[in-house]
C-alpha cells in the first residue's frame, strides 16, 4: 500500500476515534438516556467534550476532499515525493489539530488546520 493510502487509512481511523473520545466525555455530563436518544433539545456540550465534537466535525469536513484527492492521484498513478509529503503533512497536522483542539489551544489548532489544508493542496497540485 502506498504512503498516501496509508495516511488516508490513518486519517480515517482518527476520524473514527474522535466520536469515541467525545462520547466518553459526554457520558460524564449528559444522562445516558439523553445521549442515546434522538438528541432533541440536546444541551451544548461543555469544555473539552464540546471541542471533541467540533474537532470530529472539522475532521469530517477535511477528510472528504483529502480522500477524494488521494484516490484520484492513486487511480491516475500519480505518486512522487510531493504527494507522499502532502499526505504525511495532512495526517500529522490533523492529529496535532485533534490533540490541541481537545486541549483548547487555539492558535496552534489554526496552524495545524492550515498545514493539513496545505498537505491536501500539495497532492492536488501534482494532478495538473
Amino acid at each position: 500500500m502506498s504512503v498516501e493510502l496509508t495516511m488516508l487509512l490513518y486519517s480515517a481511523l482518527l476520524t473514527l476515534l474522535l466520536p469515541v473520545v467525545q462520547a466518553t466525555g459526554a457520558l460524564r455530563v449528559v444522562p445516558f438516556s439523553q445521549l442515546t436518544g434522538n438528541r432533541e433539545h440536546f444541551p451544548e456540550l461543555p469544555g473539552w467534550v464540546g471541542r471533541a465534537n467540533r474537532a470530529h466535525r472539522n475532521m469530517l469536513e477535511n477528510l472528504a476532499p483529502f480522500a477524494a484527492i488521494v484516490l484520484v492521484a492513486q487511480f491516475a498513478n500519480v505518486h512522487n515525493t510531493i504527494t507522499v509529503l502532502g499526505a504525511e503533512i495532512f495526517f500529522i497536522a490533523r492529529l496535532v489539530h485533534a490533540v490541541v483542539y481537545l486541549a483548547g489551544i487555539p492558535m496552534i489548532r489554526t496552524f495545524a488546520f492550515l498545514a493539513g489544508w496545505v498537505g491536501t493542496v500539495m497532492i492536488a497540485s501534482q494532478l495538473f
